[in-house]
């Protein structure tokens, strides 16, 4: 099989993450999310929880300064680091599915790379978060409006176009309208064409 590569960005409660594991498990390729930490942390003798703190996170402006191309944000340097883990593996010829870090910004170019971004009806994500986190209707709006405007900063500052933009991606798709299980079985009938084309 060609390389391939396929990025999953998501509003949080479309189910986005879950889809991605999915296909994951279906194609036999490596998972990569927030557990990539895991392995920088180690690769540089750091503690996780350390990094888990500024994870996919804006910087502060009022806090960091840059100079050239240094700078002293935490936020910043981290994405660095894993913005090079992820074009490692892509240059190593690696196939992988891999869940936000702006990955379809980072490898774009990469003739084997697939771009999907999940969103969802509100009162559907809502309904998700609220029995996935336990919490009530109030506390799931203010974790999804939180979770998806950090997501948003965060892609915006390494990116060159606006996150969710769909002309940007090579499928957007609604996981309200048919559910998680036939959304996902509609995005693996897109990834086997296109794998399929790429031989």
């Amino acid at each position: 099989m060609a390389q391939t590569i396929i990025s999953v960005s998501r509003e949080f409660g479309s189910g986005g993450h879950v889809l991605a594991e999915k296909i994951a498990k279906d194609h036999n390729l490596k998972f990569y999310d927030r557990h990539i930490l895991d392995e920088i942390a180690s690769e540089n003798d750091i503690k996780v929880e350390v990094l888990e703190k500024y994870d996919e996170k804006p910087r502060n402006a009022f806090l960091t300064r840059r100079v050239g191309a240094f700078s002293n944000s935490m936020e910043e340097i981290l994405a660095e680091m894993q913005f090079d883990y992820i074009r490692k593996k892509a240059d190593s010829g690696e196939s992988f599915v891999i869940v936000g870090r702006c990955a379809e910004t980072v490898l774009s170019g990469h003739k084997g790379l697939i771009s999907i971004f999940v969103v969802g009806d509100e009162l559907a994500k809502i309904d998700r978060i609220k029995e996935v986190y336990h919490l009530s209707e109030s506390d799931a709006i203010a974790k999804i409006r939180r979770h998806d405007k950090k997501r948003k900063q965060y892609h915006n500052r390494h990116s060159s176009f606006r996150w969710g933009d769909s002309r940007y991606y090579d499928v957007c798709i609604n996981s309200s309208k048919l559910g998680l299980e036939r959304t996902g079985a509609a995005l693996e009938n897109y990834i086997k064409e296109r794998i399929h084309q790429m031989k």
